[in-house]
């Protein structure tokens, strides 16, 4: 065995920082090798959350970092550092993303008349180039700003992105309208310019492309909003976690208690949880019986009971009576942190997809350049006049400048996510549908996602001589009184069969096993078949039976007796959603392996599979498990999809390469997940894969022809048959068919609002009707 001293290891640091001005997954790359190139330095930039996740020496100055950082280009900050110091509804506000609205919308006001007047002859009185130029001039200038402070800085750097052709293509556009305006005969008064559909060698003197400038430049704005709108997204899930925690906590010193913020609570600390309230922190409980509701941590359905010596894990709700608990865990240590902390390691460690435009453009963008300089070139060295060769170059330019290329993906984003909505399918971002089509994989949480996450009474099965009626309505009348989840279900499904409940009197709860109490003037039990045992009143041979089934289906049976006889047994468990069944015959239609996955204990969970009709199943996990499972079925070669609904979901929905989130689940899940469910109809999951997939293809297909038309048209151009007015009309074709292709869309038809063609959907009222 080597030995400690034979490998010594300087200590280590985890640090992260806050990058900005990232446009492109090309700047995450760039970043993150030149600070791989620090000595015992290891960095991950993360383009989508603006992070970068480092581990460096420990005595190495995080000030460094961000130098090197700021020598690329970019700006970088300590996250404390980094907040600002207002806040809006409890959040830091966007700068960044305010920035782009701003110019967007001053965008859309200036180039909208500028179009409008180059395209319509009509329309154009004795100055409009002017005028044009006086509306143009602050979008090429100003709003446009942030794509040509992109390019200088990829310019230093030697590196192209789409900033670089979008800055040169406007900024060309622009400069030979100027030209043409100050030094051409465009600025002559009356001039009228309409599309000139000939193809014939021009010096483009006479000719101004402010439309091509202005609009290029709005609609690439309108692109980089609403992709910049999506990915601020990303981080809202762990901020979602934290605040799950409790915010104060009664600590108890000498006998009274004492409100305290919780981050002062140290480790051995005694604090009071009372009925209702979360749990501070985890703990061992050292006073008290009560119920623990943990299902936002661990998915189990039925709160748990506790008693002194157990242990308590922070932010659970304490369903029952007071306890008093002694902190063992504080601050980072916590379960909910560490929770925290695999929502934040599987994000990070998810591939990013790489923007199809970005992918090409990485080698579109210089080559287009480079043709441009030859044109030039070729055209100068060739005796032409400079007009005609900058005009020649300038065509290449303007044909290659992704006008349509702005429109491709948000275009099909937007009609995509709003016919999203209108079905309750909330995605988040074009990042998110790559992987839609490579899926092959659906993993199902149980609680809350295959089942309703509620306690239901399924069945009430009373004794000879005992009605169902009065089964219900005594037990129901004593379980009124209490708070527990299971007692609910039973007061509320008979509320609902036999109308109002008589008042019982001297109720009482027998902790961890049930009630009992007088109802009419009967002495009542209700509870485990312990409870009835104290009593010397034990269930008869049909009814222990049927107990028994329940427990081996993994459902809640509760034994009810009163004046000294058994009287029935009530059938209470976690109901299957009706639609889960067909949800899960869709999956498979569209090619997918159902798995399901619960913290459930396993007779609970083959119960539930066997009910939906799914084969695989992994019981008894942790969250952190939940995490393994998934990146389990990664590692055998599958594309995992994870739908679920709890906290306990988050890290495995950020891990999969598709999280969807029931909408009826915790805002953490929604904030983990890459698509919302609002509905909680399972059956929208596979509406929202159909419709990611579908709108996958049509980015796909809006990107293909956006660069069809142009480069098809670069050879024209280059040999100067190609007007850039031309050039612009082409552009502005491409446009229209992005847009009438993305609007197709709509006729997105979904499968979740339709009836289940099952007797399930009735299954709780007709089992107790048939009781």
């Amino acid at each position: 065995m080597t030995s400690p001293a034979s490998r010594p290891q300087a200590p280590e640091n985890s640090i992260e920082l806050e990058i900005g001005g990232m446009t492109c997954a090309s700047c995450a790359m760039r970043i993150e090798k030149k600070l791989n190139k620090l000595d015992g330095v290891t960095a991950t930039v993360n383009y989508a959350t603006e992070t970068a996740r480092i581990t460096a020496p420990a005595d190495l100055d995080p000030q460094l970092l961000i130098q090197e950082v700021e020598k690329t280009g970019y700006t970088a900050a300590l996250p404390e550092a980094a907040a600002a110091p207002e806040t809006v509804d409890g959040q830091q506000p966007d700068l960044e993303l305010a920035s782009l609205r701003q110019r967007l919308a001053g965008s859309i006001v200036l180039s909208v008349p500028v179009i409008i007047l180059a395209m319509v002859p009509a329309l154009q009185f004795t100055y409009w180039q002017w005028a044009s130029l006086a509306l143009a001039a602050p979008v090429v200038l100003w709003a446009a700003w942030p794509f040509h402070r992109a390019a200088w800085t990829n310019l230093r750097h030697g590196a192209a992105t789409m900033d670089t052709l979008v800055s040169v293509g406007t900024l060309a556009a622009f400069l030979w309208s100027l030209y043409a305006l100050f030094l051409g005969t465009a600025g002559t008064p009356g001039m009228v310019h309409g599309f000139e559909l000939t193809v014939a060698p021009s010096d483009g003197a006479a000719n101004i492309y402010l439309e091509v400038a202005a609009g290029v430049t709005m609609f690439v704005l309108a692109g980089r909003y609403f992709e910049k709108r999506s990915k601020r997204q990303a981080g809202a899930a762990l901020r979602a976690l934290l605040e799950l925690g409790a915010k104060d906590v009664a600590v108890l010193r000498n006998g009274t208690e004492t409100r305290i913020p919780v981050d002062r609570l140290a480790v051995g600390g005694e604090f009071v949880v009372r009925p209702g309230e979360k749990i501070a922190t985890d703990g061992v409980i050292i006073d008290g019986r009560s119920a623990v509701d943990a299902s936002m941590l661990t998915g189990e359905s039925v709160p748990v009971e506790v008693a002194e010596g157990d242990p308590v894990t922070g932010a659970t709700v304490n369903a029952g009576g007071r306890l008093v608990v002694r902190a063992t865990r504080v601050g980072s240590d916590t379960q909910l942190a560490q929770m925290a902390r695999l929502v934040e390691d599987a994000q990070s460690g998810k591939a990013e997809m790489q923007r199809l435009a970005d992918r090409v453009s990485g080698i579109f963008v210089p080559v287009v350049i480079a043709a441009a300089v030859a044109v030039l070139g070729f055209w100068l060295g060739a005796g032409f006049p400079p007009a005609a060769a900058f005009t020649a170059a300038v065509a290449v330019l303007i044909i290659a400048c992704p006008c349509a290329l702005g429109l491709a993906t948000p275009t099909a984003l937007l009609v995509g996510t709003g016919r999203g909505a209108q079905l309750g399918i909330l995605i988040k971002g074009p990042e998110v549908l790559e992987s839609t089509r490579k899926v092959d994989t659906i993993v199902l949480d149980k609680t809350g996602t295959v089942t309703t996450g509620r306690m239901t009474l399924l069945d009430a099965l009373p004794a000879d001589g005992t009605s169902a009626e009065d089964l219900l309505r005594i037990a129901g009348a004593l379980e009124h009184a209490s708070e527990h989840p299971v007692a609910q279900a039973i007061a509320k499904a008979a509320a609902a069969r036999v109308g109002a409940l008589p008042v019982p009197e001297s109720f009482a709860n027998i902790e961890g096993r049930g009630v009992q109490g007088v109802v009419e003037g009967h002495a009542v039990l209700v509870g485990r078949a312990s409870l009835l045992a104290d009593w010397s009143v034990s269930l008869d041979g049909d009814l222990a039976r049927a107990k028994e089934r329940a427990e081996r289906e993994g459902k809640t049976a509760v034994a009810v007796a009163w004046d000294g006889r058994a009287r029935g047994v009530l059938v209470v468990a976690d109901a299957v959603k009706p639609t889960s069944a067909e949800a899960v015959r869709q999956f498979r239609e569209l090619g997918l392996t159902p798995v399901l996955l619960t913290g459930d204990n396993r007779a609970v969970a083959e119960q539930v599979a066997a009910e939906v009709g799914i084969t695989e199943v992994v019981a008894e996990v942790l969250p952190q498990d939940k995490v393994d499972v998934v990146a389990r079925l990664q590692a055998e070669g599958r594309t995992v999809a994870m739908v679920g609904d709890g906290v306990n979901d988050a890290a495995a929905l950020a891990r999969a390469d598709l999280g969807l989130a029931m909408g009826t689940g915790t805002d953490v899940a929604i904030e983990a997940a890459d698509l919302t469910l609002v509905r909680g109809d399972l059956r929208s999951a596979a509406d929202a894969i159909r419709l990611a997939r579908a709108t996958l293809a049509t980015i796909k297909t809006n990107l293909f022809w956006a660069f069809a038309y142009n480069v098809a048209a670069i050879p024209l151009a280059a040999m100067g048959l190609l007007n850039p007015m031309l050039a612009g009309a082409a552009m502005a074709f491409s446009s229209i068919f992005v847009v009438s292709n993305s609007l197709r869309l709509k006729a997105f038809r979904s499968t979740a609002g339709t009836p289940v063609p099952t007797a399930a959907a009735h299954a709780p009222v007709r089992a107790l009707q048939d009781a």
